[in-house]
């Protein structure tokens, strides 16, 4: 009798669970995100932004620092509403963007074919060519090929995961497979395992190993691209065509009028003078030498 009591509560509690799943899934394809006359209207567009994502967002002393910051700080100054933005880890961020929890992700995002279906992107902020990062001195690493069977770290839900079978097939043509791969919560913890040897590389955008290395060139080396060109942008729910409109006239301005040249230096240590004015999808171009 006991038995049949617990299978019938466990059963009960499946069925709630998946009433509950049901019912996020459907408010989830309900949800919309507020159109650019809708946030005049209210007043107000929220912002996601993520927390730990230097050098394009994070936070310092208890301040926001990063070149989407200073973008931000720009965009209040113009924009004709109010700009709430929330600082939060990146698992959930872009989701929330899809669903209407927030009208804009203002994030270094990475334009992919799989995040396009669901999300429109902005004019690029950034180059975001996949590289690779090893603890300097490693002398077992120089080449692409050397990468096979090595323990690589990379951040949950990121694109950088995404592509890790692009990255498997390269090694696939030289004899090798991918090794081992760890997620984290953030790169930070991905970094601090590969100074400790937990990890063999890490793969991450040109800009952010450029900046680690830079911080840190005593700890860390810079490798090579393992993928086409890509790049990072802001991301509106997908057919919400007068904000990204609004959002990319942004952008453009800033690019004009000198703002983005200069919190690309002061971030991200160069400018990017030649980023295309539109979002174009990873093989849009080779992977670069």
């Amino acid at each position: 009798m006991r038995h049949s009591r617990n299978a019938r509560s466990l059963a009960h509690g499946l069925m709630l669970g998946v009433i509950a799943s049901l019912a996020l899934i459907l408010a989830a394809g309900l949800a919309s995100a507020a159109s650019l006359d809708e946030i005049k209207k209210r007043g107000y567009l929220v912002a996601a932004t993520e927390d730990d994502y230097p050098p394009f967002e994070f936070v310092k002393d208890g301040q926001p620092q990063g070149l989407d910051h200073g973008l931000v700080a720009a965009l209040k100054k113009s924009a004709p509403f109010e700009i709430r933005q929330q600082i939060l880890p990146w698992q959930g961020l872009l989701a929330g963007v899809t669903t209407g929890k927030y009208d804009i992700a203002i994030s270094a995002a990475l334009i992919t074919e799989e995040r396009a279906k669901s999300l429109d992107f902005t004019m690029p902020i950034a180059d975001g060519t996949h590289y690779y990062v090893i603890r300097k001195g490693d002398t077992r690493i120089k080449e692409i090929p050397d990468l096979a069977g090595k323990t690589v770290g990379v951040q949950q839900g990121s694109a950088l995961a995404a592509a890790l079978p692009e990255l498997d097939e390269m090694l696939k043509k030289t004899g090798g497979t991918l090794g081992t791969v760890k997620e984290y919560a953030s790169y930070p913890e991905a970094y601090q395992d590969l100074a400790n040897g937990r990890l063999d590389y890490v793969i991450n955008t040109i800009v952010t190993i450029a900046s680690l290395v830079r911080d840190k060139p005593e700890v860390f080396e810079m490798g090579k691209p393992v993928s086409k060109t890509a790049y990072h942008a802001w991301a509106v729910k997908k057919g919400n065509a007068e904000l990204l409109d609004f959002f990319n006239a942004f952008l453009a301005e800033q690019r004009k009028n000198g703002t983005m040249s200069a919190l690309q230096e002061q971030w991200l240590g160069k400018s990017f003078p030649n980023l295309p004015d539109k979002p174009l999808l990873p093989g849009d171009l080779p992977i670069p030498k």
